[in-house]
C-alpha cells in the first residue's frame, strides 16, 4: 500500500489540450509542462485549406519540445465540408486578409464542434482536464465563460462523467502569452488561413495578427512570409 500511495503521488496528472499548431496552443502545450502535467495533445482533422501545413509544424514542434512527459499525439476527425460547403476556409477564395477585423474569421461552431469530440475522447480514457488556448481578446460568444460553464455541463449531463475545461489564459493579451513562451520553439508553429504549401502566405488576418504579436517579444518575428512585402507594407 504505501508503495502505491508513493506512485500515485509522483505521478502526474494528463491534461488533455487542444493543439492547433499556432502560437497560442503551442505555448499552453509549454506552459502545462512547465506546470508538471502530463500532457495529451489532441488535433482535430475538419477539412480546412490549412490544416496539413498545421500538421507538419505540430509533428516538428512536438519532436523539438522532446518531453517523455507528452503522450503521443491524438488525431480526431470532425469533417465539415458537409456544414461548410463553399466558405473560404473550404475554398480558399476571398480568405479574409490583414485588414479584416478579428470577426471575419469566424468558423460556425468552431469550439462545440471541436469540444465535443474532445471531450468525448477524454472522457472515453478517464481524462478529467481539457485546456484550451482562448485569450482574453477572443471576440466570439462560443469562447465566453458563460459558453464553456454551460458546455461542460451539459456534457456531463449527457455522459454522467465529467471533464473539465480549463482556460489558463483566458485573463492573458498575446503579447503576454508570447512572453510566457518566448523561450519555445515558435518559428515551427503555423498560424495562417492561407499557406503557400508549408510557408505563411504574409497577406491573411492571421498572418497580420502572429507578426504584429511576434515582433513584441526580444527574439522578434522569424517567420518566412512568402509576400513578406506586402506584410510589412500593410503592418
Amino acid at each position: 500500500m504505501k508503495s502505491s500511495a508513493r506512485a500515485s503521488e509522483t505521478t502526474p496528472i494528463t491534461t488533455a489540450i487542444l493543439l492547433s499548431g499556432g502560437l497560442d496552443s503551442a505555448i499552453l502545450l509549454g506552459h502545462l509542462l512547465q506546470q508538471g502535467a502530463r500532457v495529451q495533445p489532441i488535433y482535430i482533422t475538419t477539412g480546412c485549406i490549412w490544416q496539413a501545413a498545421e500538421q507538419r509544424a505540430i509533428e516538428q514542434f512536438l519532436a523539438a519540445i522532446g518531453s517523455s512527459a507528452i503522450a503521443p499525439l491524438v488525431e480526431l476527425a470532425v469533417p465539415l465540408a458537409d456544414l461548410y460547403g463553399e466558405h473560404w476556409s473550404f475554398t480558399g477564395q476571398d480568405v479574409p486578409d490583414q485588414t479584416t477585423p478579428d470577426e471575419a474569421v469566424f468558423l460556425w461552431g468552431r469550439n462545440p464542434l471541436l469540444l465535443m469530440k474532445a471531450m468525448l475522447w477524454c472522457s472515453m480514457h478517464d481524462i478529467s482536464r481539457l485546456a484550451l488556448a482562448t485569450l482574453r481578446c477572443n471576440p466570439f460568444a462560443d469562447a465566453t465563460p458563460q459558453f464553456f460553464q454551460q458546455f461542460q455541463q451539459a456534457l456531463a449531463t449527457a455522459t454522467e462523467s465529467r471533464v473539465e475545461i480549463l482556460r489558463p489564459f483566458a485573463a492573458q493579451n498575446k503579447q503576454q502569452v508570447l512572453a510566457l513562451g518566448a523561450d519555445l520553439p515558435l518559428h515551427l508553429t503555423f498560424s495562417c488561413l492561407s499557406p503557400q504549401e508549408d510557408q505563411h502566405c504574409g497577406i491573411c488576418n492571421k498572418c497580420a495578427e502572429r507578426a504584429r504579436g511576434l515582433q513584441t517579444i526580444p527574439s522578434g518575428d522569424p517567420t518566412n512570409y512568402a509576400f513578406s512585402s506586402q506584410l510589412i507594407a500593410n503592418s
